[in-house]
């Protein structure tokens, strides 16, 4: 037990902190430039969706966690909008509130349970789409890509302690769509030294 209460702590807290070092570099560079709008709407989104479903389940690292996560996120969205980005980039995030709405109101915490998961590919894929996209990476922060791919490792093993299925599949799903972007963006890191030395 002392376990899975440890683990649900790192969780919290490294869901509190994941998507500070993209506000803090959104706020220090007043740019967008390789972040995807999408992504963070959804993520926004989505981390209220977790924390419903953390409240609904009885699990309150995951709705600490997850809620403080998404108000940042949606931070995130607004300055992204203040800073560049064009808000016709929201393609996924609202279609996935309505996905989210109506699993919640059919089938409460299971509804939730079984779509959830899915929901950090609709957040990631987005910004794994900019990611390959855009040239220019310089104000997607690589510290909340790491965080993101360490909270889904320590969530896949909650999970397996919890026995959560929802939360093992969110895990993995968010190690496997993580880890491109970090690696995208330290191709991009890598690129800009070598022009660099040139």
């Amino acid at each position: 037990m002392i376990y899975i209460s440890s683990l649900g702590l790192l969780g919290t807290f490294i869901g509190l902190i994941r998507a500070l070092p993209q506000l803090i570099r959104i706020i220090r560079s007043k740019e967008a430039r390789g972040l995807s709008l999408d992504s963070v709407a959804t993520s926004s989104i989505v981390s209220f969706g977790w924390a419903l479903y953390g409240f609904l389940t009885n699990q309150i690292y995951v709705s600490l966690a997850t809620g403080i996560s998404g108000i940042i996120f949606a931070i995130i969205a607004i300055m992204a909008i203040l800073y560049g980005r064009n808000i016709k980039e929201l393609k996924i995030a609202p279609l996935w509130l309505g996905i989210l709405f109506l699993s919640f109101f059919l089938y409460r915490s299971a509804g939730l349970g079984f779509v959830l998961p899915v929901s950090v590919l609709a957040s990631n894929i987005p910004q794994l789409w900019i990611a390959y996209h855009e040239r220019d990476l310089s104000d997607l922060s690589l510290g909340t890509w790491v965080l993101s791919f360490m909270d889904g490792l320590v969530w896949t093993i909650y999970s397996l302690m919890q026995n959560d299925t929802s939360i093992l599949a969110f895990g993995i799903f968010n190690l496997l769509s993580s880890f491109p972007i970090i690696f995208l963006k330290l191709l991009f890191i890598f690129k800009i030294k070598n022009i660099s030395k040139v």
